[in-house]
């Protein structure tokens, strides 16, 4: 993360980009945690992290398309490391879906399809691919709540 939005390289000089990234790891593993597996606290910490994102840029020396890709690359380490963590916890549940003996009506998963194997299907599609993705949208949103922000109290960014 540190490197994506330093975009030059200087990884290891900014010891304060390195300590975000290690505290946002520990939070959404926290977050995670809470939710039993469940990241929806994770999705809500998408918000601060794209406040957050704002105040590591440095907006008043690059022009805002910058800024913008700076954020999207932020957004997706997010997303990527909640992903990781949401594959390590639910893809060891997929090779139920080829085991006949496994009882998947009551694995304890809400069973919204009426069908036990179609609602674990898409209860491991919304868990894996659909929760990071959410992640990613609401730190796009905090980040632009924080642009917006920005942008009425005297903007800090070049056009």
């Amino acid at each position: 993360m540190a490197r994506a939005l330093e975009g030059s390289g200087r990884m290891r000089s900014n010891p304060r980009v390195v300590r975000q990234f290690v505290l946002y790891v520990a939070l959404d593993v926290v977050c995670v945690g809470i939710g039993m597996g469940v990241p929806n606290l994770a999705i809500l910490l998408g918000l601060a992290v794209g406040w957050q994102i704002i105040g590591l840029l440095d907006l008043a020396a690059r022009p805002i398309d910058k800024a913008l890709v700076q954020i999207l690359r932020g957004a997706g380490i997010t997303a990527g490391v909640t992903f990781v963590m949401m594959a390590v916890i639910w893809g060891r549940c997929i090779p139920m879906l080829f085991d006949p003996s496994a009882d998947i009506a009551n694995f304890g998963i809400p069973l919204l399809l009426y069908e036990p194997r179609a609602s674990f299907v898409g209860w491991i599609v919304l868990m894996v691919l659909v929760s990071p993705f959410l992640q990613f949208l609401m730190t796009i949103l905090g980040a632009h709540v924080a642009l917006l922000r920005d942008e009425r109290s005297g903007s800090r960014l070049r056009g």
